[in-house]
């Protein structure tokens, strides 16, 4: 049976009181409660925080440059469609220098969950204005504010997002049941986590959030398939903030539709050099 110590890694280096403990803690609870076993996962991260979470597990880990976790996460579903694979980032690692590679992967539908943990700031290199951070944010580098920030829900939708969900670090118990029904889905995840930063973000506390914060499953009547009200719930900002599955279209994957893949995985295969021989040379 598959228990916390299973993934217990190395000691954590965040700040006291970092959001990014929760998403830890909500992490590991998901893949324990479904049963998986460390060498059946692979975290991919980018640079940032957040992407040093998969140091602080135990699983299988590609540690990338910044902003390019979601191409090394494609690879390795691609070669090894049995791997469950998550990637991890911070919303200026995901959402500012990964964009491009962000609504290139949501299109696609890779079979893959990305995990950013939005802390609306720029934490590790000090405290400057994210592509999230709220309009009129002060920073170093913005001491006049910041201007509009980025919708990362909104952009999911529009970008062909098969699953789009949001939780909060401060709820461990909803952020690994939405890890869980993420990694569950079959097709491009996005895992939107409210994570806050105790150290360069004094506005978006946990209090802040705790004041705002609300679950759709508990309104019931949410319906996540209805892009009417999908959209008006990924513009809803502020006074109120929707925590839970957002958006959810069962579509087929890319690795579904790949016709090498139903063999099985990759890996797994064996490898015909007569064929690749004559594949090369078709290029030559």
């Amino acid at each position: 049976m598959v228990t916390m110590e299973h993934y217990a890694g190395l000691q954590p280096a965040w700040c006291p009181g970092c959001g990014n403990f929760g998403v830890l803690r909500g992490v590991n609870k998901a893949l324990v409660e479904l049963g998986l076993k460390p060498h059946e996962v692979l975290m991919v991260s980018g640079i940032g925080q957040a992407g040093k979470l998969p140091h602080y597990s135990k699983a299988n880990v590609f540690n990338s440059l910044h902003g390019r976790s979601l191409p090394v996460a494609i690879g390795a579903k691609l070669a090894n469609s049995g791997l469950v694979v998550i990637a991890v980032g911070g919303d200026g690692d995901g959402y500012g220098e990964g964009g491009n590679h962000f609504l290139h992967a949501m299109r696609r539908n890779h079979d893959i969950t990305y995990m950013v943990h939005n802390n609306q700031v720029y934490g590790l290199t000090k405290g400057q204005a994210s592509p999230t951070s709220d309009e009129g944010f002060i920073t170093k580098t913005t001491p006049e504010g910041a201007v509009s920030a980025l919708n990362p829900l909104g952009l999911a939708l529009a970008g062909g997002a098969s699953f789009i969900a949001r939780s909060f670090a401060g709820d461990i118990d909803h952020l690994a049941r939405m890890i869980q029904e993420g990694i569950k889905h079959k097709g491009f995840s996005l895992i939107d986590v409210l994570q806050p930063c105790v150290t360069f973000n004094k506005k978006n506390t946990f209090q802040w959030y705790g004041e705002r914060v609300y679950k759709l499953d508990e309104e019931g009547n949410y319906d996540p398939t209805d892009k009417r009200q999908v959209r008006a719930k990924a513009e809803e900002w502020g006074d109120r903030i929707p925590l839970g599955i957002i958006y959810r279209d069962d579509r087929v994957s890319f690795e579904e539709r790949q016709p090498a893949l139903k063999k099985g995985a990759l890996v797994s295969q064996e490898i015909d050099s007569l064929r690749a021989k004559a594949l090369v040379e078709a290029f030559r």
